[in-house]
C-alpha cells in the first residue's frame, strides 16, 4: 500500500484506527466514509508497480478534487496514478487513441463521441457484472446502463461507458423570501406549477424570466426547456427515439412538447418584459428578475450553474433557492430528470484499469469528492450527510429520488441539430413561427448519415 498527501485535499484530520488510507483522510462535516468496502477494495486488490493513466475534462481546481480521490484509489492498490487533461481533451483523446498511444482510462461528457469510439473498436467493454451492478445500485439504474450502452464494432450492444460525476438541470430557482411575502408555496406537480403561474398573474405579478441569448450558441436554453417537456409528456423510449431521429421533430409528440414550453415562453403576461424579450434575453441576465425590488418575475428554470450568475452577494439557500421542475401527476411517467455528466472508460485494457472500474463502484469513490464541492451522484449507498455544500445535498437528493434520467437530448443529436438547427428554431420559434414549421425545418436539418 502506498500513500501521499494531494495540495488542496484538505488534510483535517485522522481518522482513528483506519490505517489503510488515514494520512489521506480529511474530516468533511457530520458522518463518516464507507471504510468497510474501502477495506474490502483494499484487500482485494494489490498493483504495487503498476501505474494507471488517466485523461479527462477536468483541469484546475476539478483537478485537484479528482486527484483527492483518485489517492485514495492509490493509498488500496499502490498503484501509481497519472491523470492530466488539456483544454482540447475531446480532439486530444481521439489523437490519442488513432496515434496508439491512449490512456487506460479516459473520461468525457459526450456519450456521442463515446459511441463513436466504440463503434471503431477504440474501447474495451467494462468487467462483467458492471451492468448489473449499476442496474442495482444507481437510482434509475437502467437509464444509467443505457447512457453508457453502445454499438461496438460488432454491431451488437455493450455496456462500455461508467457514469461517474452528473449534473442536474431539471431545477426551477426561486426567492423564499418573494414567495413568502406573497404566500405561495412550491409546486409538486406540473399541474401546480401552472396553477402557480395563473396566480401570480392574477396577483398582478409575472411569473418567469426566461432568456434564450447566448451570442453564437443562442437558443440552447429553449432546448433544454423543450427535453424537460419531453420527459414529462412522453415516455422514455419516445425521447430515446427523438434523440435519435426514429421520432421526427414533426411528430405531434415532439410538436407538442415545444408547444409546452411555448404555454410558459410565448404568453406576454407569464414573462418579464413580454414574450418579445425571451429570444433577445441573454440568459446570463434573464434570472436577475428574481432579486429586483419588486421582483421582476418569481421562477426561473434553469440547471445548477445558473447562481454563477446571480447577483454578488446571493447566497443560495437563504436569498435564492431552487425546487424540481415537477412531473404531471396524472402522466405516469414518475419523476424525470433531465442532466449531463462524465462517463469513464477503457482505452487501454489493464489490471489496474479493470480495478478502476470496480473502484467506482465503492461508495468512497463518490464520497472523498462529494465532501469538498462540485459533485452529484446517482449511487445509493453514498452517505449524503458527507455532502461539504448542503445546496449539492439538496441537488442530490432530486437525482436519488429519479425514475428516470435521461442525458440532454441536443448534446446526443448531431452537432448541425443539437448545436445548431435546434438551436434556431427554438428563437424563431419564441419569435412567432409555428412549432409545426420549426420543426419541419429541423428535420429537414439532420444529415443523412
Amino acid at each position: 500500500m502506498k500513500t501521499k498527501f494531494y495540495a488542496g485535499v484538505g488534510l483535517l484530520a485522522l481518522t482513528a484506527g483506519m490505517a489503510q488510507a488515514q494520512d489521506l483522510v480529511f474530516a468533511p462535516g457530520e458522518g463518516a466514509f464507507n471504510w468497510d468496502s474501502y477495506n474490502a477494495f483494499d484487500a482485494a486488490h494489490d498493483l504495487a508497480g503498476e501505474t494507471l493513466t488517466i485523461f479527462g475534462p477536468w483541469r484546475g481546481d476539478d483537478q485537484v478534487l479528482v486527484e483527492s480521490m483518485l489517492a485514495y484509489f492509490e493509498a488500496a492498490t499502490g498503484a501509481d496514478v497519472v491523470y492530466s487533461s488539456s483544454e482540447s481533451y475531446e480532439q486530444q483523446i481521439v489523437i490519442d487513441l488513432e496515434g496508439g498511444s491512449p490512456a487506460n482510462i479516459s473520461v468525457l461528457p459526450q456519450p456521442g463521441l463515446i459511441g463513436n469510439l466504440a463503434a471503431q473498436g477504440f474501447i474495451t467493454p467494462l468487467p462483467e457484472g458492471t451492468e448489473a451492478w449499476m442496474n442495482d445500485n444507481y437510482a434509475a439504474g437502467p437509464s444509467w446502463v443505457k447512457l453508457g450502452t453502445y454499438a461496438g464494432p460488432d454491431g451488437a450492444n455493450h455496456f462500455y461507458a461508467f457514469p461517474y460525476k452528473a449534473d442536474v438541470k431539471s431545477l426551477v430557482w426561486y426567492s423564499p423570501e418573494n414567495f413568502e411575502d406573497a404566500g405561495y408555496e412550491v409546486p409538486t406537480t406540473m399541474e401546480e406549477l401552472k396553477a402557480l403561474t395563473d396566480q401570480i398573474v392574477a396577483d398582478g405579478g409575472t411569473p418567469w424570466c426566461i432568456g434564450l441569448g447566448s451570442g453564437g450558441a443562442t437558443g440552447w436554453p429553449a432546448t433544454d426547456w423543450v427535453e424537460d417537456m419531453m420527459l414529462r409528456t412522453a415516455t422514455p423510449e419516445q425521447y430515446d427515439a427523438w434523440v435519435n431521429h426514429t421520432l421526427p421533430f414533426s411528430d405531434p409528440i415532439v410538436v407538442n412538447a415545444i408547444n409546452e414550453f411555448g404555454n410558459f415562453a410565448r404568453n406576454d403576461a407569464y414573462v418579464s418584459g413580454g414574450a418579445g424579450a425571451v429570444a433577445t434575453t441573454d440568459f446570463r441576465d434573464s434570472p436577475k428578475g428574481l432579486f429586483a425590488s419588486p421582483p421582476q418575475c418569481y421562477m426561473h428554470r434553469q440547471a445548477s450553474f445558473i447562481p454563477a450568475f446571480f447577483p454578488e452577494g446571493t447566497v443560495v439557500g437563504e436569498d435564492a433557492d431552487f425546487f424540481y421542475f415537477p412531473a404531471y401527476a396524472e402522466g405516469d411517467l414518475g419523476t424525470p430528470v433531465l442532466g449531463a455528466g462524465t462517463l469513464a472508460f477503457i482505452t487501454k485494457d489493464s489490471p489496474a484499469a479493470q480495478a478502476f472500474i470496480a473502484w467506482l463502484q465503492t461508495p468512497i469513490a463518490h464520497e472523498v469528492w462529494m465532501a469538498q464541492k462540485g459533485f452529484l451522484t446517482p449511487m445509493k449507498g453514498v452517505n449524503t450527510e458527507l455532502f461539504g455544500d448542503p445546496t449539492l445535498g439538496k441537488m442530490n437528493e432530486i437525482l436519488l429520488n429519479a425514475t428516470t434520467f435521461r442525458f440532454d437530448g441536443s448534446d446526443l443529436m448531431p452537432g448541425a441539430v443539437g448545436a445548431g438547427s435546434f438551436w434556431t428554431g427554438m428563437v424563431d420559434y419564441a419569435g412567432g413561427k409555428s412549432a409545426e414549421e420549426v420543426a419541419a425545418e429541423i428535420d429537414a436539418s439532420w444529415p443523412a448519415n
